[in-house]
C-alpha cells in the first residue's frame, strides 16, 4: 500500500505542474481551433488534456488572459513548448466528421482564418445540458403523386454519377414533389435531409408542405428565431439519433447532422446563397464539397439556373430538365411588350400603359388580382434643382438621396441617412427643386388616384414587420387586396389563386448597372415574376412588360420563356469577356479615410499584382459604393483560368487591415 504522504506529495507535484502550464502526460496533446483569431498566420493552438478527446469535440480553452470556445482538430505528439490545459469539455458528443472537414475546406478554399470559419459551425455560448432524445413515429409511407415527366426526372437524378445535380424545372413543373419523394426515401434509409431555401419568408408554402408531410421531423431554422431558440435547435439536431428534415437558409447547411443523406438547394440561382460578410463563401460550392465527401446527392433546383452552374452541369452530364407544368390546367400567359419610348402607349398615365390600366379595370370587375413589379423602392430616386443642377446627395456615400413622399423625407438607401426635403435649392436658393424617376411608393400613390375603390398593398424593404408580406400573406392569398405592388419581394415564391395580371413597370431598369451579373439578375427577376401567373387557378393570365429596350436579348428571352436563348447569349458574352465560368474571379477592395491615400495604395497594389504571371488585373476603379462611413473604397478585379493562381496572388500580398477580398464573387457591385 502506498503511504498517504506519498500520494499527497504526488498530487501536489502534478497540480504544481498544471499551474506552471506544463504537462507530461503521454498522447494527450491536441490541436484546437479556437473561435477567436489570435494571430494571422495560424489557425490552431496546442493544449493538453487529462482525458481522451475525439476530433470535433467542443471545448473551452484559455486564450491569452481570456477564455474561448474551440473545436478539437486532432491529437498530436508532445510538443517542445509549454502547453495550457483544456479548461473543460462543452459537450460530450463530437461534431460529425463532415463538419470538421468542411471547416478546414472553407478556410483553405476561401483563404479565411480557421477561427473565423469555426464561428459558422458553433452555436451561441450556452450552459445547456442535453435533455435526451426525442422519439418520432416511423417514417411516412404515403407516396407523393408524380407525373410522367417528374418520374423521368427522378430516375435521371438517381442515374447521374456525380454528387451535385442540377434540376432545371420550369415554374409550375412540380419540383416540390420530387423533393418530397427524395426526402421520404432518405428517411426510409434513416438519413436526414437538409433543404436549403434562400429566405424562409419567400418559401413559406414549401415549408408548410414539408411540415404537413413529415410532421415533427421537420426542423425549421431562420433569422427571426432568438439566439436561445436557435441554440436549442442546434443541440436538438446534434443529439438526435433519428433522421430529420432540416429546412433553413444557408446556415442550415452547417447543422450538426450525424446521418446526412441528402442536400436539396431550392431556388439555387438566388444571390442569398453567397455570404457577403466574413467568412465569404458560396453555399452551393460548400454543399457540393459535403455531398462529394459523404457520397450523397446534392440537388440544385431552379427554374432559372446560374449560367455557370448550367454550363458545369452540362459538362458533367449532371443536368436534369423538367419542362412540363405539373397542372394540366396551367396556361401560358399572354405577354404584351410595351415600348416606353412610344408615349402614345401612355395617354392616361405616365407610368402605366393604357393596356395595363384596362387590364386592371377588368380584374377589379371580376374580383381578380393584379401584381405590379418595380425593383426600386421609395417615391423618386433623384432630387435636383432645375435652375443650377444641384443634386441631393448623401453626405457620407455621395449617392443620390431617395424621396419618400409619405414622410416627405430624403433617405440614403445605402447607409440610412435621412434629411428633410429643402424648400429651395441650397446652392442658388431657387425654389424649383424637382423630383425625377419613380419607386414603389410613387406607383402606389398613382394607383390610389386611378382606382379609388381598389384595395392596394405595397411590399418592399420599407415595410414594418406587421405589414410585411410574411405577416399579410394569408390576406393576399385569399383576395383581401386587389392590387399588389412591390420589389423583388413579390417576384418570387408567390402562388396566388386570384392573380390574373402582372405588370412590369420598367423591365430594363437593372440592365445598366456596371456589373457582369446584371443581365443574369434581370433575366431571373423577369422570369420569376412572369411565372406568378398562369399557374392553373384561373382561365386567364396576362403580362405587360414595359421597357425602353424591347429588342434586348435578355428581355426577348424572358418573354419567350427561352432559357436556352438566354444562356447561349450570356455564355458567349462571358467567354469573350474572360468571365465565369471560363475564368476565376476575385475582387480586391481597399478602404481609407482619404481618397488620396486610397488611390495611392490601390495603384501600388495594382503595380505589384500585374507582375504575376497568368493573372489579368483590371485598372483601379472606384467601388460601386465608393464612399461610406469607413472612408473611400477603390477596387481591383483579378481574373485567371487557374484558381490557384488567384489564391497564390492573394496569399502573397502584404498584410493590410484596409484590404478586403472576395473570391468567386457573384457580383462586382
Amino acid at each position: 500500500m502506498i503511504p498517504a504522504t506519498i500520494v499527497a506529495c504526488k498530487s501536489y507535484f502534478y497540480n504544481t505542474l498544471k499551474l506552471q502550464n506544463l504537462c507530461y502526460y503521454k498522447d494527450m496533446f491536441y490541436e484546437v481551433i479556437p473561435t477567436k483569431v489570435f494571430r494571422a498566420d495560424s489557425g490552431v493552438l496546442t493544449y493538453y488534456s487529462e482525458s481522451k478527446l475525439q476530433p470535433g469535440t467542443l471545448v473551452g480553452v484559455p486564450l491569452g488572459k481570456n477564455f474561448a470556445r474551440g473545436v478539437v482538430y486532432r491529437q498530436v505528439s508532445e510538443p517542445n513548448f509549454k502547453c495550457k490545459e483544456v479548461s473543460k469539455v462543452l459537450h460530450p458528443k463530437p461534431l460529425p466528421p463532415h463538419l470538421l472537414k468542411s471547416l478546414l475546406w472553407l478556410s483553405n478554399y476561401y483563404l479565411t482564418p480557421l477561427p473565423t470559419v469555426a464561428n459558422l459551425i458553433l452555436p451561441k455560448p450556452s450552459s445547456k445540458v442535453s435533455k435526451g432524445q426525442e422519439t418520432f413515429d416511423d417514417a411516412m409511407t404515403s407516396n407523393f403523386p408524380l407525373n410522367t415527366a417528374q418520374k423521368k426526372a427522378l430516375e435521371s437524378i438517381k442515374l447521374v454519377k456525380t454528387s451535385t445535380k442540377l434540376l432545371h424545372g420550369i415554374t409550375g413543373s412540380g419540383k416540390t414533389n420530387i423533393y418530397l419523394t427524395l426526402a421520404q426515401e432518405a428517411l426510409q434509409h434513416q438519413k436526414t435531409t437538409i433543404l436549403l431555401v434562400p429566405e424562409i419568408a419567400l418559401t413559406s408554402q414549401l415549408v408548410q408542405v414539408f411540415q404537413s408531410a413529415f410532421g415533427k421531423r421537420v426542423i425549421c431554422l431562420h433569422s427571426r428565431q432568438t439566439d436561445t431558440t436557435r441554440r436549442d435547435l442546434w443541440y436538438k439536431i446534434h443529439d438526435s439519433t433519428e433522421p430529420l428534415i432540416i429546412i433553413g437558409p444557408r446556415s442550415a447547411l452547417l447543422s450538426p447532422v450525424h446521418n446526412l443523406g441528402l442536400i436539396i438547394i431550392d431556388e439555387s440561382h438566388e444571390s442569398a446563397y453567397f455570404q457577403e460578410t466574413a467568412p465569404k463563401y458560396s453555399t452551393l460550392r460548400l454543399a457540393s464539397f459535403i455531398a462529394s465527401s459523404l457520397k450523397i446527392t446534392c440537388l440544385q433546383g431552379t427554374a432559372t439556373p446560374l449560367v455557370a452552374d448550367y454550363y458545369l452541369a452540362q459538362k458533367n452530364q449532371a443536368y436534369i430538365p423538367l419542362t412540363e407544368r405539373a397542372k394540366s390546367s396551367a396556361i401560358q400567359p399572354d405577354i404584351f411588350l410595351i415600348d416606353l419610348k412610344k408615349r402614345e402607349n401612355f395617354i392616361r398615365n405616365h407610368y402605366f400603359s393604357d393596356k395595363l390600366l384596362e387590364s386592371i379595370k377588368v380584374n377589379l370587375e371580376h374580383h381578380h388580382q393584379t401584381l405590379i413589379f418595380h425593383n426600386r423602392r421609395g417615391s423618386s430616386p433623384l432630387t435636383i434643382c432645375s435652375n443650377c443642377g444641384w443634386q441631393a446627395l448623401c453626405p457620407t456615400c455621395f449617392l443620390p438621396l431617395n424621396l419618400h413622399s409619405d414622410s416627405y423625407t430624403l433617405i440614403c438607401h445605402a447607409c440610412g441617412y435621412q434629411t428633410k426635403v429643402p424648400a429651395s435649392c441650397p446652392d442658388c436658393h431657387h425654389p424649383d427643386v424637382i423630383h425625377k424617376g419613380f419607386g414603389t411608393k410613387l406607383l402606389e400613390s398613382e394607383l390610389n388616384k386611378l382606382f379609388k375603390d381598389a384595395r392596394i398593398v405595397r411590399f418592399d424593404a420599407d415595410n414594418k414587420k406587421s405589414d410585411s408580406l410574411d405577416a399579410l400573406y394569408d390576406q393576399v392569398k385569399t383576395g383581401d387586396f386587389d392590387i399588389i405592388i412591390g420589389t423583388q419581394t413579390i417576384a418570387k415564391g408567390l402562388d396566388l389563386p386570384l392573380l390574373a395580371t402582372v405588370g412590369v413597370v420598367q423591365a430594363d431598369s437593372g440592365l445598366s448597372l456596371p456589373d457582369f451579373a446584371s443581365e443574369e439578375r434581370t433575366f431571373h427577376l423577369l422570369s420569376q415574376v412572369i411565372g406568378r401567373v398562369g399557374r392553373g387557378h384561373l382561365g386567364t393570365a396576362q403580362v405587360f412588360m414595359q421597357t425602353y429596350q424591347p429588342e434586348h436579348p435578355v428581355i426577348q428571352a424572358a418573354i419567350n420563356n427561352s432559357y436556352s436563348a438566354f444562356s447561349n447569349y450570356l455564355l458567349a458574352r462571358r467567354k469573350s469577356g474572360c468571365l465565369p465560368p471560363f475564368t476565376y474571379l476575385a475582387r480586391l477592395d481597399l478602404t481609407y479615410k482619404t481618397e488620396a491615400v486610397a488611390l495611392a495604395q490601390i495603384r501600388r497594389l495594382h503595380n505589384l499584382l500585374k507582375k504575376t504571371p497568368k493573372l489579368l488585373v483590371s485598372n483601379p476603379t472606384p467601388s460601386f459604393h465608393e464612399r461610406s462611413l469607413k472612408g473611400y473604397s477603390w477596387q481591383l478585379v483579378l481574373r485567371s483560368t487557374s484558381r490557384k493562381t488567384l489564391e497564390d496572388a492573394i496569399s502573397h500580398l502584404p498584410s493590410n487591415p484596409h484590404l478586403h477580398f472576395t473570391i468567386d464573387p457573384p457580383s462586382l457591385l
